[in-house]
């Protein structure tokens, strides 16, 4: 096995609840953003490329009982992150049409962000629910019923009480 498979396996499991998933993608993407701004003048791949690695991040980080989240809240990074990008100018509204036209220009990036975080967690579950189902049901030999099961139809002679039918009587005598 290569060094760096097993270095990655001695981490620590780090499984961010669904709001914690979605806090950091978005601290994330608005540090990039920033970053990228300083950096690289507000560049849209070098920004998009980030947006991928962090959605692919953020589904495998996610615990197993808030993996929908994941596809939910990386659109919103992105939206949140596109905002030092988008360089706005003339108030709040020119700020809000400069990140909307971000958001229409870099769709491509966003479905892609979205597509990925989307297609983990579905991996993601199926491997769950397949775990779960093979933890759940024991392996027997074929050919062997559990202990306690006859072969008939029934299973042995009906203990004395109600049988089918049969009401529950009252201590007075009476049926109910």
């Amino acid at each position: 096995m290569p060094p760096v498979v097993q270095a990655l396996r001695r981490l620590p499991d780090a499984r961010l609840t669904g709001l914690g998933a979605g806090l950091f993608s978005c601290a994330a993407m608005l540090l990039v953003g920033m970053l990228d701004q300083v950096l690289f003048d507000g560049s849209t791949i070098v920004y998009g490329v980030f947006f991928l690695l962090l959605s692919a991040l953020t589904a495998l980080s996610v615990r197993s009982a808030d993996l929908v989240t994941a596809p939910i809240s990386v659109p919103i990074a992105f939206a949140v992150g596109s905002v030092p990008i988008s360089g706005g100018l003339g108030g709040l509204g020119g700020q809000i049409m400069a990140v909307v036209t971000v958001l229409a220009v870099n769709a491509g990036w966003l479905y892609g962000g979205t597509l990925i975080a989307g297609l983990i967690t579905c991996v993601r579950k199926v491997r769950l629910m397949m775990q779960r189902r093979t933890n759940r049901r024991p392996e027997r030999p074929p050919g062997r019923r559990p202990t306690g099961v006859s072969a008939g139809p029934s299973n042995g002679p009906r203990p004395a009480g109600r049988g089918p039918g049969q009401t529950k009587r009252r201590p007075g005598g009476a049926r109910r």
